[in-house]
C-alpha cells in the first residue's frame, strides 16, 4: 500500500519558487487502480515521479508497504525500483540497437538471474502481450503500438507489485490506444498490480475506479463507481 503524507515538492524557476506538489496527501491500497489528471503543469508527472522514487520530495513522506522513499539511501531505493516499480513511459524508450527479447531482458540484470532464466522470462513476458513471435525483431522493425508492448512487458516481467504509467497511449492513434489499455488492464488484473496512470485522455480516466486530478499542486479524489 502507498501512503502519501504532506508530500511537497518545490523547484527554482530563476528567481520564482513553483510548488509542483503543496501538501498531497494520498493512499492506494495494494491492487487499486487510480488515474491521475490534471492541466499541463499541474504536478501529473511529479506525483508520479514520487511514487516511482524517480525523485525526492521536498517534504513529506511516501511510504510504500512501510518504507519510506523519501528518506531511504539512494542503494536501497535502486534496488526497490528495480523489483518492485514496473514503469511503461509515452516515448518507449527502448533501445534501438537490441532486439525486443533483449530490451526486455535489461529489466532483469539487476535481478542477479542466469541467462537462461532472464531469456525464458523475457520470452514469456512478450508472449503475454501478444509479441510472442516478435523476439527477435528490432524497434524500428515494429509498429509504435509493438513498441509500446514490448516497453510493457519489459515493465511486468520482473514481477513487480508496482505498475507506474506515463501516458502510455499518447503517442499511439485511437484503435491502438484502445488495444495497449486493454493489455494494461489485462495485467492489472492476473497479477493484482497496483496500477497507476497519469493520461489526459478522459475516455481512458472512466475506465479507471479512482481519478485523481491535480492542480496547482494539490490534489482532489473522485470515485468512479461505473467503471468496471
Amino acid at each position: 500500500m502507498y501512503q502519501l503524507s504532506g508530500v511537497t515538492k518545490r523547484y527554482r524557476r530563476g528567481k520564482d519558487t513553483i510548488d509542483a506538489l503543496a501538501g498531497v496527501d494520498l493512499t492506494i491500497e495494494d491492487g487499486g487502480r487510480l488515474v491521475i489528471q490534471g492541466p499541463t503543469g499541474g504536478g501529473k508527472s511529479t506525483l508520479l515521479q514520487m511514487l516511482g522514487g524517480l525523485d525526492r520530495p521536498t517534504g513529506g513522506s511516501v511510504v510504500l508497504d512501510g518504507v519510506d522513499l523519501a528518506s531511504l539511501p539512494e542503494a536501497r531505493l535502486t534496488k526497490v525500483r528495480a523489483e518492485s516499480i514496473g514503469f511503461v513511459f509515452q516515448s518507449f524508450n527502448l533501445i534501438p540497437t537490441l532486439t525486443a527479447q533483449e530490451n526486455v531482458e535489461t529489466a532483469l540484470v539487476p535481478l542477479g538471474l542466469s541467462a537462461a532464466d532472464r531469456r525464458e522470462r523475457a520470452a514469456d513476458a512478450l508472449a503475454s502481450v501478444g509479441l510472442g513471435e516478435r523476439l527477435g525483431h528490432l524497434p524500428g522493425e515494429l509498429s509504435g503500438g509493438q513498441q509500446q508492448r514490448v516497453a510493457i512487458a519489459r515493465a511486468v516481467v520482473k514481477r513487480p507489485k508496482v505498475l507506474l504509467a506515463d501516458e502510455p497511449t499518447g503517442n499511439l492513434d485511437e484503435g491502438m490506444r484502445d488495444e495497449i489499455m486493454e493489455v494494461l488492464e489485462d495485467l492489472w488484473k492476473e497479477h493484482q498490480l497496483t496500477f497507476v496512470m497519469v493520461t489526459h485522455d478522459t475516455a481512458l480516466a472512466r475506465r479507471a475506479p479512482r481519478i485523481a486530478v491535480i492542480r496547482k499542486g494539490k490534489v482532489t479524489i473522485t470515485e468512479n463507481v461505473s467503471a468496471a
